[in-house]
């Protein structure tokens, strides 16, 4: 009986008009290019001036969040210069009026204690993916999924250099 049906759903299909995607606003179009730069600035510094005073950002492997600059600040000096010497480099992006999404690999050498691991001089890579929001040329929301077993893999006592 479907077999029999599937002709007639693919012809019914057939004889809808095609309709073009609607083209965005040309203020949906500033929005998600001040999106792109706001990100786009932050990664390449980690500075918390493109951070709101009231953002949240969540770790999701741990369920951690961090809330507020201040302590986001603090949260990625520690990570990037103190447990790490290390920057993210970025695969790929994508952008929206007010999201956009980075994947990127943590880039470094483990230099301070992480996790109760004191610092082995061992190279790390690490895949990084953040989901970000952006409200007023300022991020508001990260959701951070960072493989954090395969750092401590690499970063462990037991591991090759």
């Amino acid at each position: 009986m479907l077999t029999r049906l599937i002709p007639v759903v693919v012809l019914a299909l057939a004889s809808v008009p095609m309709v073009a995607l609607a083209q965005g606003t040309d203020a949906d179009s500033r929005m998600t290019e001040q999106t792109r730069q706001v990100l786009e600035a932050y990664w390449k510094s980690h500075d918390p001036k493109y951070v709101a005073e009231d953002a949240v950002f969540t770790m999701l492997p741990t369920g951690e969040e961090i809330r507020g600059r201040a302590a986001i600040a603090k949260h990625l000096d520690e990570f990037y210069h103190k447990s790490l010497t290390a920057h993210a480099e970025v695969v790929s992006s994508m952008f929206s009026d007010n999201k956009g999404l980075l994947e990127a690999m943590v880039v470094g050498t483990h230099t301070g204690e992480f996790a109760g691991i004191a610092a082995t001089g061992k190279n790390v890579r690490v895949p990084l993916a953040v989901s970000y929001e952006v409200e007023g040329g300022l991020i508001r929301r990260a959701r951070i999924y960072m493989l954090v077993n395969v750092l401590l893999a690499q970063i462990s006592p037991a591991s090759g250099k």
